[in-house]
Protein backbone atom coordinates (compact mmCIF):
# COMPACT_ATOMS: atom_id res chain seq x y z
CA UNK A 1 0.00 0.00 0.00
CA UNK A 2 1.18 3.52 -0.94
CA UNK A 3 4.51 1.57 -2.31
CA UNK A 4 7.06 3.19 -4.53
CA UNK A 5 5.59 3.93 -8.02
CA UNK A 6 5.82 1.83 -10.30
CA UNK A 7 7.85 2.93 -13.89
CA UNK A 8 6.47 0.05 -15.72
CA UNK A 9 3.59 1.38 -18.45
CA UNK A 10 0.00 -1.10 -17.65
CA UNK A 11 -0.15 -2.67 -20.42
CA UNK A 12 2.83 -3.74 -21.21
CA UNK A 13 3.73 -5.90 -18.58
CA UNK A 14 5.36 -9.38 -19.86
CA UNK A 15 2.61 -11.24 -18.36
CA UNK A 16 -1.40 -11.05 -17.98
CA UNK A 17 -2.86 -9.22 -15.04
CA UNK A 18 -6.50 -10.27 -14.78
CA UNK A 19 -8.61 -6.85 -13.35
CA UNK A 20 -11.72 -5.99 -13.05
CA UNK A 21 -12.61 -1.97 -14.35
CA UNK A 22 -15.11 -0.76 -11.45
CA UNK A 23 -18.87 0.71 -11.92
CA UNK A 24 -19.14 3.29 -9.65
CA UNK A 25 -22.77 3.30 -7.74
CA UNK A 26 -24.51 6.36 -8.29
CA UNK A 27 -23.00 9.20 -7.11
CA UNK A 28 -25.84 9.96 -4.55
CA UNK A 29 -25.18 6.83 -2.57
CA UNK A 30 -24.93 7.83 0.85
CA UNK A 31 -21.03 7.40 2.73
CA UNK A 32 -20.51 5.29 5.64
CA UNK A 33 -17.29 5.29 7.56
CA UNK A 34 -18.50 1.89 9.82
CA UNK A 35 -16.09 -0.79 9.75
CA UNK A 36 -16.72 -3.52 6.87
CA UNK A 37 -18.11 -6.53 8.39
CA UNK A 38 -17.67 -8.96 5.47
CA UNK A 39 -15.62 -8.79 2.06
CA UNK A 40 -19.17 -8.19 0.20
CA UNK A 41 -19.54 -5.25 2.40
CA UNK A 42 -15.62 -4.14 1.69
CA UNK A 43 -16.23 -4.27 -1.86
CA UNK A 44 -19.79 -2.46 -2.17
CA UNK A 45 -18.00 0.56 0.06
CA UNK A 46 -15.46 1.02 -2.56
CA UNK A 47 -17.82 1.25 -5.00
CA UNK A 48 -19.35 3.77 -2.90
CA UNK A 49 -15.48 5.27 -3.06
CA UNK A 50 -15.12 4.68 -6.74
CA UNK A 51 -18.12 7.02 -7.00
CA UNK A 52 -17.33 9.84 -5.39
CA UNK A 53 -13.31 10.05 -5.65
CA UNK A 54 -12.66 9.82 -8.88
CA UNK A 55 -14.84 12.27 -10.32
CA UNK A 56 -13.61 14.70 -7.78
CA UNK A 57 -10.23 13.82 -8.09
CA UNK A 58 -10.62 14.46 -12.09
CA UNK A 59 -12.08 18.09 -11.32
CA UNK A 60 -9.22 18.40 -9.05
CA UNK A 61 -6.72 17.48 -12.12
CA UNK A 62 -7.85 19.45 -14.76
CA UNK A 63 -8.06 22.17 -11.88
CA UNK A 64 -4.34 21.75 -11.17
CA UNK A 65 -2.40 20.38 -14.44
CA UNK A 66 -5.08 20.86 -17.72
CA UNK A 67 -2.41 19.41 -19.39
CA UNK A 68 -2.50 15.97 -18.14
CA UNK A 69 -4.88 13.60 -19.14
CA UNK A 70 -7.36 13.71 -16.23
CA UNK A 71 -9.62 10.80 -17.52
CA UNK A 72 -9.27 8.24 -14.26
CA UNK A 73 -9.44 4.28 -14.30
CA UNK A 74 -9.70 2.34 -11.48
CA UNK A 75 -9.01 -1.28 -11.43
CA UNK A 76 -8.80 -3.76 -9.24
CA UNK A 77 -6.62 -6.99 -9.65
CA UNK A 78 -7.67 -9.97 -9.20
CA UNK A 79 -5.44 -11.93 -8.27
CA UNK A 80 -5.52 -13.53 -4.86
CA UNK A 81 -1.94 -13.64 -3.88
CA UNK A 82 -0.88 -10.14 -4.10
CA UNK A 83 -0.26 -8.36 -1.23
CA UNK A 84 -1.90 -4.98 0.63
CA UNK A 85 -1.07 -2.44 -2.55
CA UNK A 86 -2.55 0.30 -4.37
CA UNK A 87 -0.22 2.19 -7.03
CA UNK A 88 -0.76 4.62 -10.06
CA UNK A 89 0.19 4.05 -13.78
CA UNK A 90 -0.03 5.49 -17.13
CA UNK A 91 -1.62 2.97 -19.54
CA UNK A 92 -0.91 2.50 -23.29
CA UNK A 93 -3.02 5.18 -24.72
CA UNK A 94 -2.08 7.88 -22.03
CA UNK A 95 -5.02 7.19 -19.44
CA UNK A 96 -4.38 7.54 -15.87
CA UNK A 97 -5.02 4.06 -14.01
CA UNK A 98 -4.96 3.69 -10.39
CA UNK A 99 -5.09 -0.41 -9.12
CA UNK A 100 -5.99 -2.19 -6.18
CA UNK A 101 -5.36 -5.17 -5.50
CA UNK A 102 -8.22 -7.64 -3.50
CA UNK A 103 -5.79 -7.54 -0.71
CA UNK A 104 -5.90 -3.68 0.58
CA UNK A 105 -9.28 -3.58 0.29
CA UNK A 106 -10.20 -6.35 2.46
CA UNK A 107 -7.51 -4.79 4.56
CA UNK A 108 -8.76 -1.53 4.97
CA UNK A 109 -11.41 -0.43 8.08
CA UNK A 110 -13.55 1.92 6.54
CA UNK A 111 -14.44 4.20 3.36
CA UNK A 112 -12.42 6.60 4.47
CA UNK A 113 -9.13 4.93 4.67
CA UNK A 114 -10.11 3.53 0.73
CA UNK A 115 -10.86 7.52 0.12
CA UNK A 116 -7.93 8.63 1.17
CA UNK A 117 -5.53 6.14 -0.28
CA UNK A 118 -7.05 6.20 -3.80
CA UNK A 119 -6.73 10.30 -3.49
CA UNK A 120 -3.34 9.41 -2.80
CA UNK A 121 -2.80 7.70 -6.19
CA UNK A 122 -4.43 10.23 -8.06
CA UNK A 123 -2.31 12.84 -6.34
CA UNK A 124 0.45 11.16 -7.94
CA UNK A 125 -0.50 11.55 -11.32
CA UNK A 126 -2.09 15.17 -11.09
CA UNK A 127 1.06 15.56 -9.51
CA UNK A 128 2.96 14.22 -12.87
CA UNK A 129 4.96 12.13 -10.42
CA UNK A 130 5.62 9.16 -12.76
CA UNK A 131 7.40 11.86 -14.98
CA UNK A 132 9.34 13.34 -12.88
CA UNK A 133 10.83 10.32 -11.21
CA UNK A 134 11.76 8.86 -14.78
CA UNK A 135 13.51 12.60 -15.59
CA UNK A 136 15.58 11.99 -12.40
CA UNK A 137 16.42 8.58 -13.03
CA UNK A 138 17.48 9.63 -16.57
CA UNK A 139 19.42 12.20 -14.73
CA UNK A 140 21.39 9.95 -12.24
CA UNK A 141 22.37 7.26 -15.32
CA UNK A 142 23.89 10.27 -16.92
CA UNK A 143 25.71 11.78 -14.18
CA UNK A 144 26.89 7.82 -12.51
CA UNK A 145 28.05 7.15 -16.66
CA UNK A 146 29.70 10.02 -16.51
CA UNK A 147 31.49 10.04 -14.09
CA UNK A 148 32.70 5.89 -14.86
CA UNK A 149 33.95 7.17 -18.04
CA UNK A 150 36.10 10.22 -16.14
CA UNK A 151 37.47 7.51 -13.83
CA UNK A 152 38.43 4.97 -16.94
CA UNK A 153 36.27 2.68 -16.60
CA UNK A 154 35.28 0.08 -19.11
CA UNK A 155 31.93 -0.53 -20.95
CA UNK A 156 30.95 -2.56 -18.16
CA UNK A 157 31.69 -0.71 -15.37
CA UNK A 158 29.47 2.32 -17.06
CA UNK A 159 26.77 0.29 -17.52
CA UNK A 160 26.75 -1.04 -14.02
CA UNK A 161 27.28 2.81 -13.17
CA UNK A 162 24.48 3.84 -15.32
CA UNK A 163 22.30 1.14 -13.37
CA UNK A 164 23.22 2.62 -9.91
CA UNK A 165 22.48 5.79 -11.48
CA UNK A 166 19.14 4.94 -12.42
CA UNK A 167 18.05 3.76 -8.94
CA UNK A 168 19.30 6.47 -7.21
CA UNK A 169 18.04 8.97 -8.97
CA UNK A 170 14.56 7.54 -8.93
CA UNK A 171 14.74 7.35 -5.35
CA UNK A 172 16.20 10.65 -4.96
CA UNK A 173 12.86 12.67 -4.03
CA UNK A 174 10.65 9.95 -3.56
CA UNK A 175 9.99 10.68 0.02
CA UNK A 176 8.89 14.27 -1.06
CA UNK A 177 6.95 12.75 -3.74
CA UNK A 178 4.75 10.60 -1.41
CA UNK A 179 4.64 13.46 1.23
CA UNK A 180 3.05 15.51 -1.93
CA UNK A 181 0.65 12.94 -2.33
CA UNK A 182 -0.29 13.00 1.16
CA UNK A 183 -1.09 16.67 0.88
CA UNK A 184 -2.91 16.63 -2.53
CA UNK A 185 -5.14 13.21 -1.61
CA UNK A 186 -5.98 14.84 1.88
CA UNK A 187 -7.46 17.43 -0.27
CA UNK A 188 -9.16 15.28 -2.49
CA UNK A 189 -10.66 13.11 0.40
CA UNK A 190 -12.11 16.17 1.67
CA UNK A 191 -13.58 17.20 -1.08
CA UNK A 192 -15.07 13.60 -1.97
CA UNK A 193 -16.82 13.74 1.59
CA UNK A 194 -14.72 11.70 3.20
CA UNK A 195 -12.71 12.66 6.71
CA UNK A 196 -9.12 11.79 5.73
CA UNK A 197 -8.14 12.13 9.51
CA UNK A 198 -10.05 8.67 10.10
CA UNK A 199 -8.18 7.28 6.32
CA UNK A 200 -4.78 8.25 7.29
CA UNK A 201 -5.23 5.79 10.17
CA UNK A 202 -3.95 3.09 8.07
CA UNK A 203 -0.58 4.44 8.95
CA UNK A 204 -1.60 3.06 12.51
CA UNK A 205 -0.93 -0.39 10.86
CA UNK A 206 1.07 -0.61 7.86
CA UNK A 207 5.17 -1.23 8.97
CA UNK A 208 6.67 2.21 9.54
CA UNK A 209 9.58 2.08 7.10
CA UNK A 210 11.38 4.89 8.84
CA UNK A 211 13.90 7.05 7.70
CA UNK A 212 16.14 5.23 5.82
CA UNK A 213 18.77 6.46 3.19
CA UNK A 214 17.23 6.60 -0.03
CA UNK A 215 14.25 4.77 1.37
CA UNK A 216 11.03 5.19 -1.06
CA UNK A 217 8.63 6.05 2.24
CA UNK A 218 9.10 8.84 4.77
CA UNK A 219 8.06 7.42 8.41
CA UNK A 220 4.57 6.88 9.04
CA UNK A 221 4.13 9.80 12.10
CA UNK A 222 5.15 12.40 9.29
CA UNK A 223 3.12 11.25 7.22
CA UNK A 224 0.38 11.43 9.23
CA UNK A 225 1.44 14.87 10.71
CA UNK A 226 1.06 15.76 7.19
CA UNK A 227 -1.95 15.07 6.92
CA UNK A 228 -3.22 16.55 10.05
CA UNK A 229 -1.69 19.82 9.27
CA UNK A 230 -2.97 19.85 5.24
CA UNK A 231 -6.84 19.67 7.13
CA UNK A 232 -6.25 22.12 9.76
CA UNK A 233 -5.07 24.65 6.83
CA UNK A 234 -7.83 23.55 4.46
CA UNK A 235 -10.75 24.01 7.43
CA UNK A 236 -8.54 26.93 8.94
Amino acid sequence: MLRTIRLAVLGLAACTVETTEISPVPSGAPISSAGFATAADAQRGFGHVVARVEPTAEQVCRQYRPDLNCDFKIIVDKRRNEPSNAYQTIDKNGRPVITFTLALIAEARNTDELAFVMGHEAAHHIQNHLARQAENAAAGAVIFAGLATLTGGNAADVATAQELGEFVGARTYSKEFELEADELGTIIALRAGYDPLIGAQFFTRIPDPGNRFLGTHPPNAERYTKVVNTVNRVDG
